[in-house]
C-alpha cells in the first residue's frame, strides 16, 4: 500500500467510478494503482485539456464531481483552460496532477512546473502532498470544497516519492460529504416579499445558481404560482421549459427581443442566482433602469458586486423560493393584480410578436430551423455546444426543459470544450444506467478542430455521441462582428481550406454523412439519430449568416439590432473600440 494505491481507494470511497486522464512521468505510479482499483474506470483521453473538459461536461451533467488527473508540466498546464471554465461556470471538480519528487521542487527539473501557483487564481483551493501522511485530509477536504456552497475545482498537486511513499499506516479514507447549506435569515425574506408585493411590472431574472442550487422545482412552483413573466440567462436555460407561457426566452446579447425589453421597462427584478453578467446585461449603468433589485444568492460575494440590491438574500436557493411562495402568491394576486395582469399580457404578447421564424427562403440549410428540429426529434437528450454562433443558436432554438440538458462554456466562452464535455456526460450516463440516453455534440467548423483528437476518444469507447458539425468556412462570430463593427474588414477569419470534414470522422472509425440542402435535413437528421454508436453530420451553411437580434457593444439591452440593414439601433464605425473591447472567442 502506497501513496498512490491509497489514492486511487479514496477515489473509489469518494464515489468515483470514472476519471479522464492521460498518464506521464510524474504520475505512473497513480496509473500503476489504477490495475488495483476495482470500481473505478479511467477514460483515455487524445490530449489533457480533453480530460478537463470531459471531466467538466461529466460534473455538468451528472450534478456530481468530475476527475481528471495528468503528469507534471505541459501535462498539468494543459489542463488550466478546463480547470478555469470550471471554476467560472461554477462546476465541481478535483484535479490530480503529478509532480516532481520533493527534493526536486524548485530546481527547475524536467517537466517542473509550479502547476500550483499557475491555478490559484482559478481554484477553490490548491494542495501540495509534501507528505503521504497529507493524504487523508487533502482529498477529503478537496472534494468537500468542490461540493460545497458555490461549487468549483479544487487542485491536488501530487509529488511523485508522496505517490510511492509507505502508506500502511493510513486509515481509510473517510468522506466529509458536503456542508450544511446556509438558510436564509426571515429579515431578508421579509425584506424581498415587502419589494415584490409592491411591484406591478415585475420580472424574475433567473440564472445558473437555480441548476447549483439544485433547485429547479422550487423555480418553477415559484413562477407558476407567482405569474411573473420570466426571463434567463444562458447557464439557466431548461429551468423553465422553452414552451412555459411565461418564459420570454434568454436574456441579453443574443437574448429575445421580448425578454430584453421587459426587463428594461420592469419595476422590479427577482433575481435568482444571477450575477449581472456583462452578457446579460448590456451597458450595466442602463440595465433595468426603473427597476428594484431582489438578489437571491448562495454566494454573498455575488450580492451588490455590480448591481445595488434592494432585498439581499443570502442562502439555499430552493428554501428561499419555497419560503416566499406562498405568500408571494397571496400579495400578487391581491394589491396592484390588475396592473400585473395588464403587464404580463403585455410581456405574452410580445413574446408571440417576436417569436423566431424558422421560413428562411432559398434552398441551403438555415442553422436555427435545423437545430429546432434536433431538438424536436430528440427531446430527451443532452446538447453539449462550442463556443461561436452555433452556440448561440442551440441557446435560442433548442427546446430545453432541463438545465442539465444543455452544456456550455458561459462565463469563460471555451472554444474546444464542446466534444470532451458531451464525452463526459455520455460517460456520466452510463455510471447512472442510462445507456441509451441521447448525448449531441453541436459544434463549428473553428471550435471543432481545437480537439478533434477526441474522436478517437469516442470510436474507443463506443461513446455514442451524435456530432452536427456546422460549417461556414469561417469564424463565424469574430466574422460577423467584422462585419457590423470594423466595416468589414475582415481578418483572419477565413476557414474555407477546411478539411473534408465527414473524410475526417471517417478516417477515425467513425460513421458521417453529409447535407448543404434544407430539402435534405429531415432525413439527415434521422439518419444521424438512428446510426448505430458515435456519428458524425457535416452541414454545410451560408458563410454570411449572422446571429440575431444583436445588442450592440456599449449599449443598453433595449436597443438591439436585427437583420434590417437600417437598423436603428446599428452603431457607428466610432464604436469600434467598444466593439474591439467586447470581441468574443
Amino acid at each position: 500500500m502506497n501513496g498512490a494505491r491509497w489514492l486511487a481507494q479514496a477515489l473509489v470511497a469518494e464515489g468515483v467510478e470514472t476519471l479522464f486522464g492521460y498518464p506521464g512521468g510524474t504520475i505512473m505510479p497513480f496509473y500503476d494503482a489504477l490495475h488495483s482499483a476495482p470500481g473505478l474506470k479511467h477514460v483515455l483521453v487524445r490530449h489533457e485539456q480533453g480530460a478537463a473538459f470531459a471531466a467538466n461536461g461529466y460534473a455538468r451533467a451528472s450534478g456530481r464531481v468530475g476527475v481528471c488527473v495528468a503528469t507534471s508540466g505541459p501535462g498539468a498546464s494543459n489542463l488550466v483552460t478546463g480547470i478555469a471554465d470550471a471554476m467560472l461556470d461554477s462546476v465541481p471538480m478535483v484535479v490530480i496532477t503529478g509532480q516532481v519528487p520533493t527534493h526536486l521542487m524548485g530546481t527547475d527539473a524536467f517537466q517542473e512546473l509550479d502547476v500550483f501557483g499557475m491555478t490559484l487564481p482559478m481554484v477553490k483551493h490548491s494542495f501540495i502532498a509534501r507528505r503521504v501522511e497529507d493524504l487523508p485530509m487533502m482529498v477529503a477536504e478537496a472534494f468537500r470544497l468542490a461540493r460545497s456552497g458555490r461549487p468549483g475545482p479544487v487542485l491536488i498537486d501530487l509529488p511523485k516519492d508522496v505517490q510511492i511513499a509507505d502508506a500502511a499506516h493510513l486509515p481509510a479514507h473517510a468522506s466529509l460529504g458536503t456542508d450544511p447549506v446556509e438558510m436564509p435569515k426571515d429579515a431578508s425574506l421579509h425584506e424581498a416579499l415587502a419589494l415584490i408585493s409592491q411591484a406591478q411590472k415585475p420580472v424574475i431574472y433567473g440564472g445558473g445558481g437555480i441548476v447549483l442550487g439544485d433547485a429547479v422545482q422550487a423555480f418553477r412552483t415559484f413562477v407558476d404560482a407567482t405569474q411573473i413573466p420570466t426571463v434567463l440567462t444562458l447557464k439557466a436555460l431548461g429551468s423553465l421549459a422553452t414552451a412555459h407561457p411565461l418564459h420570454l426566452g434568454m436574456i441579453g446579447m443574443h437574448g429575445s427581443r421580448a425578454a430584453n425589453l421587459a426587463v428594461q421597462e420592469s419595476d422590479l427584478l427577482v433575481v435568482v442566482g444571477a450575477r449581472f453578467d456583462d452578457r446579460a446585461t448590456g451597458k450595466l449603468a442602463e440595465f433595468a433602469p426603473n427597476a428594484h433589485v431582489v438578489h437571491m444568492d448562495i454566494d454573498a460575494c455575488e450580492i451588490g458586486k455590480l448591481r445595488h440590491a434592494d432585498a439581499g438574500v443570502r442562502g439555499d436557493i430552493a428554501t428561499t423560493l419555497t419560503k416566499l411562495t406562498l405568500p408571494c402568491a397571496a400579495h400578487l394576486h391581491g394589491r396592484h393584480g390588475t396592473a400585473r395582469k395588464a403587464w404580463r399580457a403585455q410581456c405574452q404578447q410580445r413574446a408571440r410578436q417576436h417569436a423566431a421564424r424558422y421560413d428562411a427562403p432559398g434552398d441551403t440549410v438555415f442553422a436555427p430551423a435545423l437545430l429546432k428540429r434536433l431538438s424536436e426529434l430528440a427531446p430527451e437528450a443532452i446538447v453539449s455546444c462550442d463556443v461561436g454562433q452555433h452556440q448561440m443558436w442551440v441557446a435560442q432554438h433548442w427546446r430545453l426543459d432541463d438545465p442539465r440538458k444543455h452544456l456550455t462554456s458561459g462565463a469563460l466562452g471555451a472554444m474546444g470544450f464542446g466534444l470532451p464535455a458531451a464525452m463526459g456526460a455520455q460517460e456520466s450516463m452510463r455510471n447512472e444506467g442510462r445507456h441509451d440516453a441521447q448525448v449531441i455534440c453541436v459544434s463549428g467548423d473553428g471550435s471543432i478542430m481545437m480537439n478533434i483528437q477526441e474522436l478517437a476518444t469516442l470510436k474507443r469507447y463506443r461513446l455514442p455521441v451524435k456530432i452536427v458539425l456546422l460549417d461556414n468556412q469561417a469564424l463565424g462570430m469574430v466574422r460577423q462582428w467584422q462585419e457590423l463593427f470594423f466595416e468589414k474588414r475582415y481578418s483572419e477569419i477565413d476557414l474555407s481550406d477546411n478539411p473534408d470534414f465527414a473524410a475526417v470522422a471517417t478516417a477515425f472509425g467513425i460513421q458521417a454523412f453529409h447535407v448543404d440542402k434544407a430539402a435534405d435535413v429531415e432525413a439527415a437528421l434521422h439518419a444521424l439519430l438512428a446510426a448505430e454508436g458515435p456519428a458524425f453530420l457535416h452541414v454545410a451553411i451560408d458563410t454570411a449568416a449572422n446571429v440575431w437580434p444583436l445588442v450592440p457593444p456599449n449599449r443598453n439591452n433595449a436597443e438591439m439590432m436585427d437583420d434590417s440593414p437600417m437598423d436603428a439601433a446599428a452603431p457607428s464605425p466610432t464604436h469600434a473600440a467598444d466593439a474591439a473591447h467586447a470581441l468574443p472567442a
